[in-house]
């Protein structure tokens, strides 16, 4: 085995045969990105593309076998996150039509929905939307304005939209293709509002005509994905029947009469949206993916072109020969790296969430809570990367041919749907300030900073035994430590995160003993929090890639240069808390540079591990001879 054949064994994590399926069906004659396609062509393009899939049976593997799916959460989250590596386009239309779609049948609906629907899903002969987004409500999920009223006389919900701010806006397959919409609507029996449930609501005939009360708009060009036909959706009181709603966590009888088997509002809001987890996972995924096809196209020009070098010399020397060069890619390469081993855990974890109906309220909070800040941090890495590397590539990075034009503008959008990234670490931060407690879900940001200043504070300083945080030193600075040890970065990363918590919340607890409303004492923090969530992040990022990379040296060695990027940024943290000296953060950029030195010979082997297929490597011919030059 090659080195890169033994890497890519490591980074394909536990479903090697899905990824070579897709790598595969992608370097398939006519499957290579539509880069430049006029609108509506592109969008026809990617609807042959999904309906292709669908054919071969690839799109519905996280669905049960009886439903023409393979069981596999696992697999179907790898298969996607794969597919990333070619249009992006049609990435976003899978997961529309099979991961939120066919997903919110699949975890929100019961046994009828599934017999009715799911096989149509996968298969594609049933095109449909994720309607959740409102143009007045975007993050704000529990505050949507569409409503669902119940009619026990005809045993119907009339679903409104009562204003524009309560449309649904930027729905993928609204435009065009979709037939059905799963809405999230407020529900309304015996004229109590219920809080936000999901309903089936038909947009479409199956001659593709607008159903009646239903009104959609094209959203028309983005700033990419055009190849998805976004839209938006009114509905005016539009009649579905008592059947289509998604009930598996509540129930509306014939005479109006609602049950569900969580009594508590907001709990049954948040498990309701606990259980499109795999959505998050797999946006993330996707992020890890566009950045590994940047890296291997910037990485194989710098391999490539060469510029000034030696006087006298023969040759000009070689971009990657250059330690800014090195730096400006090496670093993101070893985050990726980083992160392909975090979203590898994630995939485990996901699988054996939702493939065992018992498992423990905990290990499902702790899931959310890291898909959520590897979904923020992911993301934000992807476009950091793209525009490294778009500029490591100069002008030949800037032709459309080169692809990070479409990378650029399709991942951008990465950073807020599924979850806005700001928003996701304060959900991850909540979480671990509330430690995945049992009553966490009943508490709305305000809550939160309450819980903490009531009773929070003195679990977490028990816990990361930081009872004398205002000292702010921890003992023993461990000055001879050595930085290049797995085991000395983790204590570095695990000092950072525990210290951002304990002091968060010790802010948190003072700004409401010093009689402030919670609201503002939670503005007033913000920023702390946000660094709390990031913190943990980076802890356990750092901790999935220093387990891959036991007993292989070259891995070791690139996770040592992930560890110590994240301390280089962060050194003014750890001087300005006494944790390192001038003398050892000096030190910690000297062993980054020497790091890159090392690195350098085996660069190709690591991007070729990434395994991204050729086709979705741009135009090879202008990107490796496109000779410009720097003017002087």
């Amino acid at each position: 085995m090659s080195t890169a054949e033994t890497l890519r064994a490591l980074l394909d994590g536990p479903y090697p045969e899905t990824r070579e399926r897709v790598r595969w069906w992608l370097s398939r004659p006519g499957n290579e990105p539509a880069d430049d396609l006029p609108l509506e062509e592109h969008r026809a393009r990617v609807l042959e593309w999904v309906k292709e899939l669908a054919s071969e049976g690839d799109t519905a593997i996280g669905y049960p076998v009886e439903y023409g799916g393979k069981d596999s959460p696992g697999a179907g989250v790898t298969a996607f996150e794969t597919l990333a590596m070619g249009d992006l386009s049609l990435l976003v239309k899978c997961g529309v039509q099979f991961g939120l779609f066919g997903g919110a049948i699949l975890h929100l609906g019961t046994a009828k929905h599934h017999a009715r629907y799911l096989h149509d899903v996968g298969s594609m002969a049933l095109p449909g939307c994720y309607a959740m987004t409102e143009t007045g409500h975007g993050s704000n999920v529990q505050a949507l304005r569409t409503t669902a009223t119940y009619d026990p006389e005809t045993q119907e919900f009339v679903v409104h939209t009562p204003d524009d701010d309560a449309r649904k806006d930027y729905i993928g397959n609204a435009a065009r293709d979709g037939r059905m919409a799963v809405v999230f609507a407020q529900l309304i029996t015996g004229g109590e509002s219920r809080g936000v449930h999901a309903l089936l609501v038909p947009i479409r005939t199956e001659e593709g005509e607008v159903c009646d009360g239903v009104r959609i708009e094209d959203c028309g060009a983005k700033l990419g994905l055009n190849g998805v036909d976004n839209g938006r959706i009114w509905f005016d009181h539009v009649r579905i029947p008592r059947e289509n709603l998604l009930d598996k966590l509540a129930q509306v009888h014939a005479d109006g009469t609602y049950v569900s088997p969580i009594e508590n509002p907001t709990r049954r809001f948040f498990t309701m949206l606990g259980t499109l987890i795999q959505g998050r996972v797999s946006v993330g995924g996707a992020s890890i993916s566009a950045s590994k096809v940047a890296l291997t196209i910037a990485v194989r020009r710098a391999l490539e072109r060469r510029q000034f070098g030696e006087p006298g010399a023969e040759q000009e020397a070689l971009l990657m020969d250059y330690r800014t060069h090195q730096r400006r890619l090496l670093l993101p390469l070893a985050k990726t790296y980083a992160l392909s081993f975090t979203q590898n855990r994630l995939v485990r974890d996901v699988h054996d969430v939702f493939t065992d109906e018992g498992a423990p309220e905990r290990q499902r909070r702790e899931l959310e809570t890291l898909a959520a800040g590897t979904k923020a941090i992911a993301t934000w890495h992807a476009t950091d990367t793209i525009q490294a590397c778009r500029e490591a590539c100069g002008g030949a990075g800037y032709l459309r041919s080169s692809r990070f034009a479409s990378l650029k503008a399709d991942t951008d959008v990465f950073t807020t749907f599924e979850g806005d990234n700001t928003v996701l670490l304060q959900l991850t931060a909540k979480n671990l300030l509330t430690d995945y407690r049992d009553s966490f879900n009943d508490l709305n940001p305000i809550g939160m900073v309450q819980f903490v200043a009531g009773q929070a504070l003195s679990v977490l300083t028990e816990r990361t035994a930081l009872r004398k945080v205002a000292d702010t030193v921890l003992p023993g600075r461990d000055d001879d430590a050595d930085l290049l040890a797995h085991k000395t970065q983790l204590d570095l990363f695990r000092w950072r995160h525990e210290h951002l918590l304990t002091a968060a919340a010790r802010r948190l607890k003072g700004g409401i003993d010093n009689g402030k409303d919670p609201f503002a004492v939670l503005v007033d923090t913000q920023d702390h929090v946000l660094e709390v969530g990031r913190s943990w992040v980076d802890l356990v990022i750092l901790e999935s890639f220093a387990e891959a990379a036991k007993g292989n040296e070259l891995l070791s060695k690139l996770c040592t240069l992930y560890a110590l990027s994240v301390l280089e940024a962060e050194r003014g943290y750890y001087q300005e808390h006494g944790r390192l000296s001038a003398a050892r953060s000096k030190a910690v950029v000297k062993a980054v540079n020497t790091l890159c030195g090392e690195l350098r010979p085996h660069v190709r082997e690591l991007v070729d591990a990434f395994g991204v297929p050729e086709t979705a490597l741009g135009d090879a011919r202008v990107v490796a001879d496109e000779q410009e030059r720097v003017p002087a």
